[in-house]
């Protein structure tokens, strides 16, 4: 521990007696001074023994650090004379390497040409043998030496090549009839050790076949043989899937070249097995059944596409993929020239035969309705006229819109998309989807929903009808899904085969042409409001009646509001539903503030043709808290301070004269006309007394 002299000097004092650290003992500064001198000479003495040890080691350090320097520069010496030493064998030995290589250099110089006279030799004997006419060699004579007779007779078919055909027309002919033997006898020894299995046989031939003209006639009896029985199941696509998988393992064991030989067993199989499978499938339907035609192409293109992909994970060369690219292209072209022209007749004939097949079912027969576009529709609603649609129609009720028939549509246009997708190519794609997107709208948007709508708008009844149907606005709740949908199929399918093309936006403006066209005739439909409040007046007409607000027995009253109330309440509570059932978003509320408008105008006007005395202006107030309770279910604020206005107005018909002036200024009243307030106190039968007429003055 680091030494600290306080705490030392402290701890020397509490060991000395009487060094008054100790509790009970009297300081004796004589004894702790004697401690003090006592200590500091031990302390002396133990000081010169330790410096007299300190020289001793620093002596014995000194001589041994001479004596190691001494040994390093002894080592220092050895090493450099070991150096030199390595040097001079490193020398020697590169001497004695140059000397080596320049001796194997002659030695090859002499060999080389030897051995080349050797091979000469012994060709000029086999030469020979042929210009005699008799082969004695074993080498042609012994069968299991075929492969050494097959190298001597390729090197004696070169050299023929090279000699004048006049002077060694005969030896050339035997020559060459003895290579053609050979590669017979080749060709069957590598087809016997196929069908045997022998893969090393099998390799050997072929590495000794390389070198002659019918190599690749022996890749052919290879692929031909692999082929045998390997199409035996109904899946031409699993089997030919399963045969490359098989030789893609094998050909490389066999052959130099696998790659190619591998490519070559897939082309025979797309050009011979594929291309005549496909052509049997798809020439059976292709004038007879446009339906059928269709679904086999795209399970046929679908089937091979996904069998390329499975063969892309072979070695196959540089650019397989533009290998397989060019053999599905093979197969498939004389198909996928007119593929948009059948699609788009068969979508068209379906589609019409689906719409026909609905409307038949319905003993429908279509009609034409309406004429003009849509500025015309536009230039209709402004002037809000009596719908001008033609003669009226008799729907009898049903909307002509069919959910049933229109999934099996937009299903129709889904696989003709999918197909689109699958066999268009690239850059006829953008364009072939727009054709059948406007297939799509020809008979779903326009044959079948904007007819509905034109059915719908000549059927609307006039607003004195006393027993109106309202069904526009099934057609209207119908409308919407089947809306909902075809634009789900839009996003859906269409989308993302135009995305990325100068098609979408004109896809996207034919689209909002539409709907702008569909929502103009919506909008005309909502003229239905009129014929509710037609049906309404007609309520309030059969059923109100004057005695209602002046009864005879002003004591005697025992309802709480009038029949025609309660009528045309539940009326229109069932009108509010049915347009909440057949409308979503902001259309709903739109619909609603106009109805609520309405039927607040409505009601106003028709208090105002009674004349109310105090009990029947009783009633009356409670009529319009009824009104205002059914005016909640619109659930729009406007309508409700409307009915909240109309019922303060009541109060005016049963408040005290003398409290007239002090009703009219009250918050909800202050700010209206006073010709309003006027007309509705005139409405008392007590108007024309003087003391009420004074004090509203």
């Amino acid at each position: 521990e680091p030494f600290v002299a306080d705490e030392y000097i402290e701890r020397l004092a509490w060991r000395t007696p009487g060094g008054g650290s100790r509790g009970g003992e009297a300081f004796d500064p004589k004894r702790l001074l004697d401690e003090f001198v006592n200590h500091i000479q031990e302390l002396q003495v133990m000081d010169e023994r330790i410096q007299r040890k300190v020289e001793k080691l620093e002596q014995q350090c000194q001589k041994e650090a001479k004596e190691f320097a001494k040994k390093v520069q002894e080592l220092q010496k050895s090493n450099q004379v070991a150096f030199q030493h390595f040097q001079e064998l490193d020398e020697h030995i590169s001497y004695v390497a140059t000397k080596v290589c320049h001796l194997g250099d002659q030695l090859e110089g002499v060999n080389t040409p030897r051995q080349r006279a050797v091979e000469a030799q012994k060709l000029m004997k086999y030469f020979n043998e042929f210009l005699d006419g008799e082969l004695k060699s074993d080498v042609f004579t012994n069968s299991e030496k075929i492969k050494e007779a097959a190298d001597i007779i390729q090197k004696l078919h070169l050299i023929a090549q090279e000699l004048p055909f006049d002077r060694f027309s005969e030896v050339k002919s035997k020559i060459a009839s003895k290579y053609h033997d050979l590669e017979c006898q080749l060709i069957q020894e590598f087809t016997s050790a196929q069908r045997r299995g022998e893969i090393s046989r099998m390799r050997e031939v072929a590495a000794v076949l390389l070198h002659f003209k019918g190599y690749s006639h022996c890749v052919d009896v290879y692929i031909k043989q692999c082929q045998e029985g390997a199409f035996l199941r109904n899946d031409v696509f699993e089997d030919a899937a399963i045969l490359c998988q098989r030789v893609n393992k094998q050909v490389g064991e066999i052959f130099s070249n696998p790659e190619t030989v591998l490519a070559k067993l897939i082309q025979n199989i797309f050009e011979v097995k594929l291309q005549g499978y496909v052509k049997d499938q798809l020439e059976e339907h292709r004038k007879s059944d446009a339906e059928q035609y269709l679904k086999n192409l795209y399970d046929l293109y679908t089937r091979t596409t996904n069998l390329s992909s499975k063969l892309m994970e072979f070695n196959l060369g540089t650019d397989k993929q533009t290998f397989l690219s060019k053999l599905i292209k093979s197969i498939f072209i004389s198909y996928l020239e007119n593929y948009i022209e059948v699609e788009i007749g068969y979508l068209k004939s379906r589609s019409a035969m689906i719409l026909q097949r609905y409307y038949d079912s319905k003993n429908h027969q279509k009609r034409s309705i309406g004429t003009g576009g849509i500025q015309d529709l536009k230039e209709r609603l402004r002037q809000r006229t009596n719908l001008p649609l033609g003669p009226s129609i008799d729907t009898h009720g049903e909307t002509s819109l069919s959910q049933e028939m229109v999934v099996n549509l937009l299903q129709e246009t889904k696989q003709a998309s999918e197909r689109c997708h699958r066999l268009s190519d690239p850059s006829d794609l953008p364009k072939n989807a727009f054709r059948i997107f406007s297939m799509l709208v020809e008979f779903l948007c326009t044959e079948h929903i904007d007819y509905a709508l034109e059915t719908g708008l000549a059927g609307i009844p006039s607003s004195d009808s006393k027993n109106a149907n309202l069904y526009f606005l099934d057609v209207v709740h119908q409308a919407n899904t089947i809306f909902h949908l075809f634009d789900k199929q839009f996003n859906d399918h269409l989308m993302p085969l135009i995305s990325s093309s100068p098609k979408l936006s004109e896809c996207l403006q034919k689209k909002k042409d539409i709907i702008e066209q569909m929502e103009v005739k919506l909008d005309m439909g909502i003229d239905t409001l009129n014929c509710m409040i037609g049906q309404m007046k007609h309520i309030l007409a059969a059923e109100q009646k004057k005695t209602d607000f002046k009864p005879e027995d002003e004591n005697n009253v025992l309802i709480q509001y009038t029949n025609a109330c309660v009528k045309v309440c539940g009326y229109v509570r069932k009108q509010v539903e049915k347009i909440r059932n057949s409308m979503d978003g902001k259309n709903v509320d739109t619909v609603l503030m106009e109805l609520g408008v309405r039927f607040h105008r409505l009601i106003y006007e028709h208090l105002q043709q009674y004349s109310y005395s105090c009990m029947g202006g009783m009633l009356a107030i409670c009529d319009v808290a009824e009104y205002r309770k059914c005016a909640k279910d619109f659930k729009i604020a406007l309508v409700l301070q409307l009915f909240d206005t109309l019922h303060a107005l009541c109060n005016l018909l049963v408040v005290a004269p003398d409290n007239l002036k002090q009703v009219c200024s009250g918050e909800q009243l202050a700010n209206l006309d006073k010709n309003i307030l006027h007309s509705f106190v005139q409405l008392r039968v007590d108007y024309r007394s003087a003391r009420l007429a004074r004090h509203f003055s």
